[in-house]
């Protein structure tokens, strides 16, 4: 059915995809999207501070934990793990991906195997560096916890990891299971930088709730890390996962200077600003 949009004041729908980046292809829309949004990768950012509100149950989650384990430390890094497969839980591959991706990007400091025998006196103090971790699945921080435990970092930086739950497998419409869910989401958005799995939406809305260009973990194949293990996204923008696939798009999408295929989903289309990204 074709509807003339100068006739319809208002359409109202559900969805549960991020379908943003598909209006600024119909070049109807461009002119006023233009004036609404002049920084493309700023559209989600905007319109979900404006339009998510937490519960006073939820802000007080969030708030006790920002204070108990990251509003003291110098620099905080969120690491956001989803596992896709089946069956999903903790795999060694995965846990060597993120090592791999944050000592690589210098996010996490690497890790002597033994005390060193000689002291160097510096000027710097040590920084506490708070890292917090969501997954379903405990094993991802315990391993972190007791690596940055047993054996001193190679900065001297003091390294805490926090976990707030560990609920296992997903509850979906468990009311108390997403309300933790999404006081993790706005918990990584008040990190520094954040480090996401590949197209998950939970990760796309803390970095974009917190304005933050996050480091993409890749999809790991045959259970094996893949190498580079992570890639650094072109804006804060989440991916719209399920492009159009019917009609006359249905071959290929013809992108545009601000419309953009995702790092971590070939068919996937992101919002991007042109004086800022890189040709993906």
């Amino acid at each position: 059915m074709s509807l003339n949009n100068r006739r319809v004041p208002w359409l109202v729908f559900n969805t549960n995809l991020y379908f943003i980046p598909s209006l600024w292809l119909i070049p109807s829309f461009q002119t006023e999207l233009s004036k609404l949004f002049p920084q493309k990768e700023t559209v989600f950012h905007h319109l979900a501070r404006y339009l998510i509100h937490p519960t006073n149950q939820v802000w007080g989650m969030i708030t006790r934990s920002y204070n108990a384990y990251l509003s003291r430390a110098d620099e905080r890094l969120g690491i956001q793990v989803r596992v896709f497969s089946m069956p999903d839980g903790y795999f060694q591959h995965v846990m060597s991906q993120i090592l791999a991706c944050t000592q690589r990007e210098k996010l996490l400091p690497q890790v002597f195997a033994s005390e060193p025998q000689f002291v160097t006196i510096t000027s710097r103090s040590p920084k506490l560096k708070a890292v917090l971790v969501t997954s379903l699945y405990p094993e991802y921080s315990e391993k972190l916890r007791s690596m940055y435990w047993e054996g001193p970092s190679s900065t001297g930086d003091i390294i805490q990891v926090y976990q707030p739950s560990q609920e296992m497998y997903q509850q979906t419409d468990k009311k108390l299971h997403d309300q933790k869910a999404l006081a993790e989401i706005y918990l990584l958005s008040l990190t520094d930088h954040i480090v996401t799995s590949d197209s998950s939406t939970f990760g796309y809305v803390a970095q974009g709730l917190g304005g933050l260009r996050p480091w993409i973990l890749y999809k790991p194949k045959n259970h094996t890390a893949p190498d580079p293990p992570c890639v650094r996204a072109v804006s804060m923008e989440p991916c719209f996962l399920r492009a159009p696939l019917y009609g006359c798009q249905a071959k290929k999408v013809k992108t545009t200077p601000f419309v953009k295929y995702c790092e971590d989903r070939i068919t996937g289309l992101k919002l991007v600003d042109p004086a800022d990204h890189r040709l993906l």
